[in-house]
C-alpha cells in the first residue's frame, strides 16, 4: 500500500475519518476492479482533508498492483452500453456552444470505443482512444478498435497538442494521481482545447443518504469529488471551467437495482426477473448522482 496525500493542498495531515478500510489485500483480484460490477462495497480508509474538504483514501494499492487489476480487469456492462452512449452524446453536444473544433478527440478510459463511435458520428473527424483493459479492447468494434491504446494513460501516447478535445466519463475518481493525470491532459490539448468530464459527486442526495453504502465508496475510487473541490483541482491545473453541473443519466431498472445496497441474493433474482421481463424495456432519465465538468486550457 502507498500513502496518499490531499491532491488539492498536498498535505497528509489535517484529515477527518469518514469510514475505515474493510477489506484485505489478498482479497484483491481482477474482477473487483471491473467497470460497473455488482458493488461488493469493498472500499480503502476513506478520510476529507480538513483545509478544502476533498475526499480522499488515505492509503491505496501500489501503482503497479493497480496497473495490473486494470490492465487484467473485465468489459462488464455491455447491456448498459446503448443507454451510456445517449447520455454521453448528449453532453458531447454541449461543447457546440464554446465553439469546439471538431478535428481530434480524444477519450481516457474509453472501455470497448462505444463513445468514440458516437462522437464520430456527431463529426468528430479523428478519434482516439486510451484503454488499459485488454477485454474491453478484444470486444471493440472494428470501426474504431485500431484507434484503441492498450495502456494505462499518459502524455507519451501522443504528440504535444494533438487533440481539440478530450473526455473521460467516470475515469476521474480512478485516477490515484489526479494533478499528474491533468497536466498530461494539458501537454495533449491544443490551445484552449477543451476537457468534457463526468463522474461522481459527493454532495449527491444519494452519496449523503446512503453514506458508505454507496456505491461511489469503493476500491477502484482513491479520491472523489464535489462541484467545489472538481472545480479547485482544474484550477489548480491551470484550466478555466466554463461549466460544472449535476446531470442526469439513463438507466434501466435492472441496473438501478444494481446500484442498491439490497441483500445480493435478493438482488439478483430480481434483477434476473427483470431482464426475462417486459419491464427491462423501461428506461428512466434521472439526476442521481453524476457532475459534468468542461474545461478550457488557459494558454
Amino acid at each position: 500500500m502507498q500513502k496518499q496525500s490531499c491532491a488539492i493542498c498536498n498535505k497528509k495531515t489535517h484529515k477527518k475519518l469518514l469510514y475505515k478500510q474493510n477489506f484485505e489485500p489478498s482479497q484483491i483480484n481482477k474482477k473487483i476492479f471491473s467497470a460497473r460490477r455488482l458493488p461488493d462495497r469493498l472500499h480503502y480508509k476513506i478520510v476529507q482533508c480538513q483545509n478544502c474538504n476533498l475526499i480522499f483514501a488515505d492509503s491505496i494499492l501500489k501503482t503497479n498492483q493497480l496497473a495490473k487489476l486494470y490492465k487484467e480487469s473485465l468489459l462488464t456492462y455491455q447491456n448498459q452500453i446503448q443507454d451510456l452512449s445517449k447520455t454521453y452524446g448528449y453532453y458531447l453536444k454541449k461543447l457546440e456552444r464554446f465553439k469546439v473544433k471538431k478535428n481530434r478527440l480524444l477519450e481516457i478510459g474509453c472501455g470497448n470505443g462505444f463513445f468514440l463511435l458516437e462522437a464520430k458520428r456527431q463529426g468528430y473527424k479523428q478519434i482516439w482512444g486510451v484503454e488499459p483493459s485488454k477485454d474491453a479492447i478484444r470486444k471493440a468494434p472494428k470501426q474504431v478498435k485500431n484507434n484503441i491504446k492498450n495502456d494505462m494513460f499518459s502524455k507519451k501516447l501522443f504528440k504535444k497538442n494533438s487533440f481539440d478535445v478530450i473526455c473521460f466519463f467516470q475515469t476521474f475518481d480512478h485516477i490515484s494521481n489526479p494533478n499528474r493525470f491533468l497536466k498530461h491532459c494539458y501537454y495533449l490539448l491544443k490551445p484552449n482545447g477543451l476537457i468534457l468530464a463526468i463522474n461522481h459527486n459527493t454532495n449527491s442526495l444519494q452519496s449523503r443518504i446512503l453514506k458508505s453504502k454507496s456505491p461511489i465508496i469503493d476500491i477502484e475510487h482513491p479520491y472523489l469529488y464535489s462541484p467545489i473541490t472538481m472545480k479547485l483541482i482544474f484550477q489548480k491545473n491551470n484550466f478555466q471551467v466554463l461549466k460544472l453541473n449535476s446531470i442526469f443519466n439513463i438507466y434501466s431498472l435492472d441496473y438501478l437495482l444494481h446500484l442498491l445496497p439490497f441483500p445480493l441474493k435478493f438482488k439478483s433474482l430480481i434483477i434476473s426477473f427483470i431482464k426475462s421481463s417486459d419491464l427491462k424495456k423501461i428506461k428512466l432519465k434521472l439526476r442521481l448522482g453524476n457532475l459534468m465538468i468542461i474545461a478550457r486550457k488557459i494558454s
